[in-house]
């Protein structure tokens, strides 16, 4: 396997901290150790791969699930938590001259789709994820930025149909959500979660179903031979008729090799609180549950949790080592005490890292890989990958079974994914845009 980042990246030093990891036990599951055949065998056990799993499954296929190492161990299991709208970063105007406006309308209903399909199986399998936040809100962190928020209204009523609530600087104290911002817009749709349950919950549904997920089952290699594929594993190799990738930000540039240059992996960092009492969430003024971020460029993203720990996010480091992961860190503490300046004193023991994945068109990939005839992937999603991946992973099911999927299928997400400039040092161009995206932001 070729990746873009030094092996640190791909270790378990990014996330040796996560918090996730101590509220929901990892159940144990075993490693491919022979030969195998089925119908469809999946790369990676994240969203996607799980969600697609679970729907084939209840379709009746034999599906195997081939995880380099355990269920949830890449971004699926180490994000914030945010089941929100989101998945691309096209606006409006680009969307609708790319796809016309039908295309433009189906793009932005997938995004109510993907939260709604999260909810129902969360509904259906009853898995608690410790949901919370009455939709999301979004915070100025400079004036401009606020009357920005105000024709944000007119955008959720256009582009979802949603009724947005705007909050001035002044009302935003009685809100509970006191940090110095500007004033907010909230939408009434998304809400927070522990990913690390959500995940756990559908894997279990997946077997449940009958697909079978093996961990420490890296695949090293795939071929094509005739009718089927052959994917090799270090201990046995999986003859398919049918593969899905499903690696997103954990991609291989060579597996397969038309995934080279075509998705940019860029980090992200986490810190979690210790749980605070009453009277230090006072003395800050910030006692809301919603989902929150801001409006900066380089965003601030952040939740109170139920159980009072705070969560807060930023993009990471462009580095992958030892002492750049301290730094990301550090950043992160230290924007957490700017914007909090009450909980300076307040203890992060968890924090960790992990890859979120950008595509150069700026939106998701889901169909089959061209010129490669029953093969699959599914990647790109921006940093919102738990409403969005689980909508894809259902998609895919829908395709690898040739079938017409009846969920929306948005045209934007159809176009194969372009190439970066620069193709294996693409990470080159991320310094440039962070610097840019640098002073926009102040």
């Amino acid at each position: 396997m070729r990746h873009i980042y030094p092996d640190y990246a791909y270790s378990d030093a990014p996330r040796a901290q996560c918090w996730w990891d101590q509220t929901c036990p990892i159940p144990d599951r075993d490693k491919l150790t022979e030969d195998a055949t089925c119908d469809v065998a999946i790369v990676g056990g994240g969203f996607t791969g799980i969600s697609t799993a679970l729907h084939l499954a209840e379709a009746g296929l034999s599906v195997m699930v081939l995880e380099n190492r355990y269920v949830g161990w890449g971004a699926s299991g180490r994000n914030g938590g945010f089941c929100c709208l989101g998945g691309g970063m096209l606006d409006n105007a680009a969307l609708e001259k790319s796809f016309g406006r039908q295309g433009r309308d189906d793009w932005r209903q997938t995004e109510l789709a993907a939260i709604r399909l999260v909810e129902a199986l969360i509904d259906r399998f009853g898995i608690e994820v410790d949901r919370h936040s009455d939709g999301e809100t979004k915070l100025a962190h400079r004036a401009r930025d606020f009357e920005e928020l105000r024709d944000e209204v007119d955008y959720y009523a256009d582009s979802y149909g949603l009724v947005a609530r705007l909050t001035t600087r002044a009302d935003l104290a009685a809100e509970g959500m006191k940090a110095g911002f500007e004033g907010a817009v909230t939408v009434p749709i998304g809400f927070g979660l522990n990913p690390r349950k959500y995940i756990t919950g559908l894997a279990t549904a997946a077997e449940t179903a009958g697909a079978r997920i093996f961990h420490e089952t890296p695949v090293t290699s795939i071929a094509r031979n005739r009718e089927t594929f052959a994917l090799k594993t270090p201990q046995g190799t999986v003859r398919a008729s049918k593969v899905v990738i499903a690696t997103n930000g954990y991609s291989s540039e060579d597996l397969p090799d038309w995934l080279s240059g075509r998705y940019m992996p860029t980090q992200s960092s986490v810190i979690v609180t210790r749980p605070m009492s009453s009277s230090e969430l006072d003395q800050q003024g910030w006692n809301s549950m919603q989902a929150s971020y801001d409006t900066r460029h380089l965003l601030h993203y952040f939740r109170l949790m139920p159980d009072k720990r705070m969560l807060f996010g930023v993009r990471g480091g462009l580095m992958a080592s030892p002492g750049s992961e301290a730094r990301a860190i550090r950043r992160a503490r230290a924007d957490f005490e700017a914007m909090f300046p009450a909980w300076q004193h307040v203890e992060t023991p968890n924090a960790w890292s992990g890859m979120v994945c950008i595509a150069r068109n700026r939106m998701p990939f889901v169909a089959e890989i061209p010129d490669t005839p029953d093969m699959f992937a599914s990647l790109c999603y921006h940093g919102n990958g738990v409403a969005m991946a689980s909508y894809c992973g259902a998609l895919l099911a829908d395709l690898v079974q040739e079938k017409t999927p009846e969920r929306i299928y948005p045209q934007a997400v159809q176009r194969p994914l372009a190439k970066f400039e620069l193709g294996r040092w693409r990470r080159a161009l991320m310094p440039i845009a962070y610097a840019g995206f640098a002073l926009k932001d102040r």
